[in-house]
């Protein structure tokens, strides 16, 4: 099975790595081959399920994340989600401003929503991608939604205060 996914071109280099040894441990991991073309052009070539997970390491990395981040994916129970802003907002100027009121100022909001739901968040272009656990990912997607929505932030704090209780919850369940 082939899959082909493109990136930008200047996440490139981060799916490469110095030598290609970031390419190189998704290819081991996964027991893929990935072929990529300097214009953004990632081919994945593998079983199917080799390939379809593989796919989403690399549409991370393509997201803004950092390899370390995206091979959080290696592990059962991670997720990988992506929210196009250009599906709800229609201008640049829009999406910019919801782009802002996610990352908050100094990157409170965002750096809240990360602790809460044990998530990583890049906010990339037109984009904004989540890597969670399975278990917390809704609740990672639903707090970027709330904030998307027009909701105030102490509304998104109450929220994310119910999260954590919950997290705690289940964790105490084991």
């Amino acid at each position: 099975m082939m899959e082909i996914i493109r990136i930008p071109e200047e996440r490139v280099g981060e799916l490469m790595g110095t030598r290609g040894e970031n390419k190189k441990k998704i290819e081991d991991h996964y027991n893929v081959k990935i072929g990529v073309k300097d214009e953004g052009e990632v081919t994945i070539e593998g079983d199917g399920a080799d390939a379809f997970f593989a796919k989403d390491v690399v549409k991370a990395i393509g997201r803004g994340f950092k390899i370390k981040e995206a091979m959080k994916l290696f592990k059962d129970g991670y997720l990988f989600h992506v929210i196009d802003l250009r599906d709800q907002f229609d201008t640049d100027n829009s999406r910019k401003r919801m782009k802002g009121r996610v990352i908050g100022e100094k990157g409170k909001i965002k750096t809240e929503i990360e602790n809460s739901t044990d998530a990583d968040i890049c906010i990339y272009g037109h984009t904004i991608a989540i890597i969670a656990p399975a278990e917390l990912m809704e609740f990672a997607k639903e707090a970027i939604f709330k904030i998307l929505d027009g909701a105030p932030h102490t509304t998104l704090f109450n929220y994310l205060k119910t999260v954590r209780e919950m997290k705690l919850a289940i964790k105490l369940k084991g």
